[in-house]
């Protein structure tokens, strides 16, 4: 693909499209967080410690990440041989179903343990659905644009998937504005999840209009797509580009989950902030991130991904910490902190554009999706966890966390650097 700046209309609309389609997906993956503290109510004994209700309804939606290395390598699998459009659209019916039947769940007072058990299993199958729509997006509209436009590629997609995190916030704020706790508690977070359902359909009905990428196409045309067992390609010819991406996907996964899904539960708790206020800070914090993935992939595309990435992994450790800083000490300020800190989060949305050029297009969706799920899985499942548990003992222990994956971001972005200057000189063509 010739080193081009200009994005035509089509690669526009593909953008679009992709975007709109992920962030209605990804507002169903994550509507559940936005609601933990009504779920371990209703759906655990009443007789159990509040603490530990809440550390078991974290534990259910981390469950969803343990599910998406699963669902990641057997989507990508496909996405490499038959190619990207078909699981892109499959990804969109695994992820809507279970939301929709979320929304009819019974409660453990109507159904004892069947309720967090069948609550478990839908948010593993959306953990499996999540795993290839993210990785897949992402290879899907690098491959449409030209190579100079990976990180606003990139970063736009990115903004779209952070854009679902903010309709639910939305939803959310809304919910605890016009209702109060114990009409939520009745019935009323029920609707979130059916809203999800039709968000679900309307992703899957809007991915219609979207064009196999023309790299795979390419390689079809060619014969040049992998022979054999896409993954056992990765592992055995590019073990250095796994572990990068793993380490770059765990600085993300500690900036989404603990600053921008974790947050608006945690100053509940532990800092006293009312629902009513945290939820309207946590959609401006959100706002903020999306609009901080754009400005972070345009610089990419100026500046280089991997130099990018160690500047804004550096403010995001920052922010964190200033942002719980606050809370403990000074409470008036936490809105501006918060999005500031949402902004900062943005730096995510240069990830992809690194990853995508780490592996060729033969296996690129294998690649991405092996190493980015199974980190997601073993950092992004034990992360509610470990900082529920932490912050038992150390209030600013998110901000901590946070900080400290941020030096491993950097550590491996610094490395990327120091190899290519930056630039990210792989191909993204066939």
């Amino acid at each position: 693909m010739p080193e081009s700046r200009t994005l035509h209309r089509r690669d526009v609309r593909t953008l679009l499209l992709a975007a709109l389609g992920g962030a209605l997906e990804f507002y169903d993956f994550i509507i559940f967080v936005f609601f933990a503290t009504v779920i371990a109510q209703l759906f655990f004994p009443p007789d159990t410690p509040e603490w530990l209700r809440q550390l078991q309804a974290f534990g259910i939606f981390a469950a969803g990440y343990l599910a998406r290395p699963l669902g990641g390598v057997v989507l990508a699998h496909f996405g490499d041989l038959v190619g990207r459009k078909r699981m892109f659209m499959l990804s969109v019916l695994l992820m809507a179903v279970p939301t929709l039947l979320m929304g009819l769940l019974p409660t453990y007072a109507q159904a004892g343990l069947f309720a967090p058990i069948a609550l478990l299993v839908l948010r593993l199958t959306q953990g499996a659905a999540v795993g290839g729509e993210v990785p897949g997006a992402w290879v899907f509209v690098s491959e449409h644009v030209p190579a100079g436009r990976v990180g606003l590629a990139c970063g736009s997609l990115t903004a779209g998937l952070t854009f679902g995190i903010l309709l639910g916030s939305l939803v959310a704020s809304a919910v605890n504005s016009f209702w109060t706790p114990a009409e939520v508690a009745a019935g009323v977070w029920r609707w979130p999840f059916l809203l999800g359902g039709v968000f679900g359909l309307m992703a899957m009905w809007l991915r219609r209009f979207l064009h196999e990428t023309p790299v795979f196409e390419q390689m079809r045309e060619r014969r040049a797509l992998v022979q054999g067992l896409p993954l056992h390609t990765v592992l055995r010819g590019h073990g250095r580009a796994v572990l990068e991406c793993m380490g770059l996907s765990w600085m993300l996964t500690a900036g989404i989950v603990v600053v921008i899904l974790m947050t608006p539960t945690l100053v509940q708790k532990a800092f006293g902030i009312a629902a009513a206020d945290a939820l309207p800070a946590n959609t401006l914090a959100t706002f903020c991130l999306t609009v901080g993935c754009v400005a972070y992939g345009i610089a990419a595309d100026r500046f280089g991904a991997a130099r990018v990435l160690v500047a804004g992994a550096l403010m995001l450790a920052v922010s964190s910490l200033g942002l719980y800083t606050v809370l403990d000490r000074a409470p008036q300020h936490f809105v501006a902190m918060y999005a500031l800190a949402g902004f900062t989060v943005g730096v995510v949305g240069v990830v992809p554009a690194l990853m995508v050029r780490a592996f060729p297009p033969a296996v690129r969706f294998s690649g991405i999706s092996f190493s980015y799920n199974l980190a997601y899985a073993l950092a992004g499942g034990l992360t509610p966890l470990l900082v529920t548990v932490w912050m038992r003992s150390l209030t600013v222990a998110p901000a901590v966390y946070v900080a400290l994956v941020c030096v491993v971001g950097v550590g491996v972005a610094s490395a990327i650097w120091r190899r290519d200057g930056g630039a990210g000189k792989s191909e993204i063509g066939a």
